[in-house]
């Protein structure tokens, strides 16, 4: 088997390959090549223009808007999915111990495995549509609904919801309802990575803790954390990802996509509305590429940081 492996390895990965460079390698290329004119996207006129649509975005504050809503989803979606995940799945895999089952999960753990990690078996279009049924702002919305009938707001003057642009704690409205969103759409998953990293945690270190007097949160914080750091690091890698993403949320359940007045507008919509509300193609390109830049930079860095030696057992 040795003999010949190269050739062997190179016929298998030789399609994969060229598919790969043609229908990914290749349009990031196009992409950028674009990036450098001012093509309309509607005909075959491409001016080359050099760094114009690149001075022009670091001038544009629709950008500057978009951009600093993209940090405050960096920021947010990774910290509360993360924190959620790990209080569920610590939850789920040894906050039900006792003294005659020793180290387990919470009764019925199983069960809440499966409802929590529901939210992934469903496209992200559709929990967009479904949570815009939630934040309706009439009285069929089940939200402002329930809110009628408490008496907690006036029928003839509904909530906002998704379309307030009001600000809380300086950040426009309607961000923390999309933020509520990609937690709840999210959680579920991370929730499974970190309990099968518990998993493979050996019980004597929890029992060993249980035994010196260590309650729940001294485990928590002293056993687990240290333990899940580089499922943890490559999680708020990924959930930063889709931070810069957040495109089908702001989409499908805000006004105009990315209304009100810009409150809710983002890298992606900003690009989306250049290329084909604008057709400025080049210029959605110039964005796109920047906004490709700026993730790898994320990705490298977090990586970086929290790179260490692994704990082997």
């Amino acid at each position: 088997m040795r003999h010949g492996k190269a050739r062997f390895v190179t016929g298998f990965l030789a399609l994969p390959v060229l598919l790969f460079a043609f229908y990914v390698v290749w349009p990031f290329a196009q992409a950028v090549g674009y990036s450098f004119t001012d093509w309309g996207g509607y005909s075959d006129k491409q001016n080359f223009v050099g760094v114009d649509n690149y001075v022009r975005l670091f001038k544009d504050e629709l950008v500057h808007k978009a951009f600093w809503h993209n940090v405050f989803f960096l920021v947010t979606v990774p910290l509360f999915t993360i924190a959620l995940a790990l209080f569920f799945a610590f939850l789920l895999n040894v906050g039900g111990r006792g003294d005659k089952a020793g180290i387990r999960g919470v009764f019925g753990s199983s069960v809440y495995k499966v409802i929590f990690f529901f939210p992934q078996v469903l496209s992200l279009v559709l929990i967009a549509v479904m949570w815009q049924a939630i934040y309706r702002t009439d009285d069929q919305g089940l939200l402002n609904g329930l809110l009628m009938k408490v008496g907690l707001i006036d029928p003839q003057h509904p909530n906002l919801f998704v379309a307030d642009p009001t600000p809380i704690l300086g950040i426009p409205a309607v961000l923390w309802w999309l933020l509520l969103i990609a937690v709840w759409s999210g959680v579920g998953f991370y929730m499974v990575l970190f309990s099968a990293a518990m998993q493979g945690i050996p019980k004597d270190i929890y029992e060993a803790a249980l035994l010196d007097g260590a309650g729940r949160l001294a485990t928590f914080v002293r056993i687990t954390l240290p333990l899940l750091r580089d499922n943890i690091s490559v999680a708020w890698v990924y959930l930063g990802i889709t931070a810069l993403d957040m495109f089908a949320l702001v989409y499908v359940m805000t006004p105009s996509q990315g209304g009100p007045d810009h409150a809710s507008e983002i890298f992606a919509s900003v690009i989306q509305f250049n290329a084909f509300n604008r057709g400025q193609f080049g210029y959605a390109c110039a964005l796109g590429v920047a906004l490709a830049i700026f993730t790898m930079l994320i990705a490298v860095l977090q990586l970086r940081f929290t790179r260490r030696e692994r704990i082997e057992f």
